[in-house]
């Protein structure tokens, strides 16, 4: 093994990987010298693809080819003595957003990919060996490669207002292969890098702010945006005359890689075990990286990603990944199926019924999106007053925070009222009900609602599983209401499922879509179907859990069985989440439009009105029932104990042929949207690619109607 990065890939071909360059969008590197106040001369170096900030530099191989030739001539210049150092950044407000992963995915062979792998460590390798200083000014934002970047160079400063820093790779399913897994824990510790490589990409991608970055010890400096550039490059000299003194509090000793090293890893790994299984490959991979790590020269370190990189990019979880990546960035923000927003109505009030814990959730949400008059009515005062008190709270607890200063906080206070009296309804545009479950008290509540406000007023349901066409039967306009069903917690989940009944204008569609948009959520168009799409499909993964319990197998044996499914949750912990109450309820619901199909036991209610069902450990996975539970299970579970290969079938091929028959059923346009909703709102993992593209892996789609969803099927290329 050699021991410079330069040594390590000086005699590997690229030219392979070249092909799959047609079409991509160079980033340049454009050179200029500055003359510092010392005398002294940086070349700085800044990417830039002529694009405005919505195309980010990302950096594909042409690029990385192009910025390997700029780093040899600022070696040769630096070698003459023309400069004393190079500093390199990126166009305004973006470094750069990390590899071109549509470039990646493009890969004909493992030992492609490998080549990708090896052309990022070859030349962001020369960053530390041009013989002089190198400085990243990280401006904007920097993520993945962008970040690598900055690794690569001896010193980095990062602008207090840049819009994220992260290393998000193991979020899609692959490693940080250009350094980031052996540099970074070397420079800030494994604890924090363990929180930056994997745990925070496993918190639906959470990103690093500024100041975070630098308090882990990733960037050296920080400073206001208003003089970045000028306060980076008088640092700089700083550095380079040595008046400024660069400490790293956070880098790694001897006794930390001997004794807390294996410690953390050893923890890290239990966590992930727990958390989300064995399934997901990337966390495993980089969590071995981050632990070897700990000893060896930097191109052993840059090998092992190598290696790393090209086995995970050919699988078929980055494969899944990549196909998830492109509805959420793209699909999901085009929705399928809305109308023209110019239809839409404008919103300068907002009604709830209902002040219920829901309904506070829902006030808050719209409150703070819309930033417009909110009310929210009940049967009582007390109940209304309950509910306003907790959105005060809430919007307290905001303030505290730091996220709303004490004006905004006071102003949307000031925005939400409450009362019992409905004619204050009059003057809402958009009015949505959070009431029981029960298609006569939606109808009820709604009847008296369209007495009060303006004809072109919008009704919505937030209803999970009713029938939105039959809420709206006695209405006199039923074209103005829509579905518009949120998920819990409200704040939280990025989905809403909008329905649309044979009756729903598009003015009313336009409207829903537009509010969805304005409280910052990602909306699918669904048909008035059964459960629509999240639910209906929930409820086959908990009708089947539900069905091998009653047939007497264990509950631990059950959730195991889901695990292959790749779930943040096995079923019974969902169950538990959602509620017991709810669950019986949907599960009823299937059953009574498709009782051939869907499972519901009437023990189930019983479960229900226990205060605890199930027992958990620490990570929140269900270990068996409560004695309660138990005492209420035993007249209604059989001798008859599944397998967890039959279980998982079961679900496999049921999954199928519901999605089929949804598909067939017109219930969303394609099965990409079925997808959309599962990656959004029951939290499907991306290395699945939602349901779709994995039964077509499982052969459960052949098994149940005899051909696949995707044509060619999504998998990895293999070796």
């Amino acid at each position: 093994m050699t021991n410079t990065v330069s040594e390590q890939y000086a005699e590997i071909d690229f030219s392979p990987i070249l092909a799959v360059t047609e079409g991509e969008v160079i980033t340049h590197s454009r050179v200029r010298d500055i003359r510092l106040a010392s005398g002294k001369v940086l070349a700085l170096v800044t990417l830039d693809n002529g694009r405005d900030h919505t195309r980010p530099n990302t950096l594909g191989p042409a690029t990385m080819i192009q910025l390997g030739e700029t780093l040899d001539a600022l070696k040769a210049r630096a070698s003459d003595g023309e400069i004393q150092a190079v500093g390199i950044t990126g166009k305004q407000y973006i470094l750069a957003a990390g590899a071109d992963l549509s470039d990646i995915s493009k890969v004909g062979s493992k030992d492609d990919a490998r080549l990708v792998a090896q052309l990022g460590h070859k030349v962001f390798g020369k960053l530390s060996e041009l013989g002089v200083p190198t400085f990243a000014f990280v401006n904007g934002l920097a993520l993945g490669g962008g970040l690598e970047i900055a690794l690569n160079s001896t010193y980095r400063t990062v602008d207090a207002s840049a819009a994220a820093i992260a290393l998000p790779e193991v979020f899609l399913g692959i490693i940080p292969g250009w350094g980031g897994a052996y540099l970074l824990p070397n420079l800030i510790g494994i604890e924090n890098a363990l929180e930056v490589v994997i745990s925070n990409p496993l918190k639906q991608n959470r990103m690093l702010k500024p100041q975070q970055a630098f308090d882990y010890g990733i960037v050296d400096a920080i400073f206001p945006a208003a003089n970045y550039l000028e306060d980076s490059l008088a640092w700089a000299d700083g550095v380079l005359t040595g008046k400024t003194k660069v400490e790293r509090k956070h880098e790694p000793g001897k006794i930390e890689r001997l004794t807390k090293w294996p410690i953390a890893v050893k923890m890290a790994r239990g966590m992930l075990e727990s958390k989300i299984g064995t399934v997901p490959k990337s966390p495993y991979a980089a969590l071995e990286l981050l632990d070897k790590a700990k000893s060896g020269t930097k191109a052993e370190g840059f090998a092992r990603e190598d290696e790393a990189l090209a086995e995970l990019v050919t699988g078929d979880q980055f494969a899944a990944s990549m196909y998830a990546f492109d509805l959420v960035q793209k699909r999901a923000k085009r929705p399928v199926g809305a109308p023209d927003k110019a239809l839409a109505k404008k919103v300068a009030k907002v009604g709830i019924i209902g002040a219920g814990l829901m309904a506070s959730q829902f006030a808050l949400l719209f409150v703070r999106k819309l930033q417009v008059p909110v009310l929210i009515t009940d049967l009582d005062q007390a109940r209304v007053d309950k509910g306003v008190a907790y959105i005060h709270d809430e919007i307290g607890k905001l303030e505290a925070k730091g996220r709303l200063d004490g004006d905004a906080a006071n102003r949307l206070r000031a925005l939400v009222t409450g009362t019992t009296d409905k004619s204050l309804y009059a003057d809402c545009d958009f009015v949505i009900e959070a009431v029981f479950e029960e298609v006569g008290v939606k109808q009820q509540v709604f009847g008296e609602i369209e007495q009060i406000i303006a004809e072109d007023a919008i009704l919505a349901t937030n209803t999970s599983s009713l029938s939105v066409e039959e809420i709206g039967a006695k209405l006199a306009h039923p074209e103005r209401l829509v579905g518009f069903h949120f998920f819990n917690p409200v704040a939280v989940m990025p989905l809403i499922e909008i329905v649309k009944t044979p009756q729903t204008s598009d003015a009313a569609l336009a409207t829903a879509f537009v509010v969805a948009k304005n409280l910052g959520k990602n909306a699918v168009l669904t048909a008035d179907a059964p459960g629509f799409v999240v639910n209906r499909l929930l409820a086959k993964v908990m009708g089947e859990a539900a069905r091998a319990v009653y047939e007497g197998t264990p509950i631990a044996e059950v959730e195991k069985a889901f695990a292959p499914l790749g779930l943040p949750m096995g079923p019974f912990q969902l169950i538990d989440l959602v509620g017991w109450k709810v669950a019986a309820h949907v599960q009823d619901t299937m059953v009574d439009a498709f009782p051939d199909r869907f499972y519901a036991n009437e023990n189930l209610h019983a479960l229900a009105e226990l205060p605890e069902v199930v027992e958990k450990d620490k990570g929140g996975r269900v270990t068996g029932w409560t004695k309660a539970a138990e005492k209420a299970l035993k007249p209604a579970v059989g001798s008859t104990p599944a397998s967890a290969g039959t279980i998982l079938a079961r679900v496999q091929d049921g999954l199928a042929q519901e999605i089929k028959l949804m598909l067939d059923e017109g219930v969303v346009p394609e099965v990409e949207d079925i997808d959309l909703c599962l990656i959004l709102g029951a939290g499907w993992p991306f290395i699945d690619g939602g349901a779709s593209p994995y039964l077509d892996r499982e052969g459960a789609s052949e098994r149940a109607f005899g051909a696949t969803f995707h044509h060619p099927v999504i998998k990895g290329i293999g070796g």
